[in-house]
């Protein structure tokens, strides 16, 4: 994982195995909503195994570029590895969006971790390992969740709201309609 300065620029790299704990350092990190030709938006329930808010709702996929992996090149390979489908017409919607949130465990997340959309370009076969369960939902129910504080991961009950505000393609503005 990328380690990153408190201005978000990169100071070294770490073991993603070790980076997360109770003093997570500052990293960068990413987020994608994947929508499909219905205008519809895939919520995924992240698998029990996984180490930071296992069993939670959040958005469609997340991950961490590597050491000089393009984000967006990240984006499409943890596209691949979390659902075991293609991406297309991917654009970073957020930029600058980052959070920091502690899980009830104690452990932090604390990254720098721009906001992606894209529409899925194949079938879902997702990794048991990443995902336990999948929904496909129109916009307005995501903004109910984010609204309602339902158990969605802190990072997308954040960002729900700015992507609301933001200049989102074509395709995903149908959604939000």
């Amino acid at each position: 994982m990328v380690l990153l300065d408190d201005a978000g620029r990169a100071i070294g790299s770490a073991d993603k195995a070790t980076v997360h704990h109770s003093h997570t350092p500052f990293h960068l990190g990413f987020s994608c909503y994947l929508f499909d030709e219905h205008g519809r938006v895939l919520l995924t329930r992240r698998a029990l195994t996984k180490h930071t808010w296992p069993g939670v709702w959040t958005n469609s996929f997340c991950g961490h570029p590597g050491p000089h992996e393009p984000t967006v090149d990240a984006v499409h390979r943890r596209a691949g590895q979390e659902l075991g489908t293609a991406v297309r017409d991917v654009h970073c919607i957020l930029p600058e969006f980052r959070y920091r949130a502690t899980a009830a465990d104690g452990t932090v997340e604390n990254e720098l971790c721009p906001v992606f959309c894209a529409l899925i370009d194949g079938p879902l076969r997702v990794a048991a390992e990443e995902v336990m369960d999948t929904a496909w939902v129109h916009w307005p129910e995501i903004r109910m969740a984010a609204e309602l504080d339902w158990a969605i991961s802190p990072w997308a009950q954040t960002q729900v709201p700015l992507l609301d505000a933001a200049d989102l393609p074509s395709w995903a503005r149908r959604s939000a309609a």
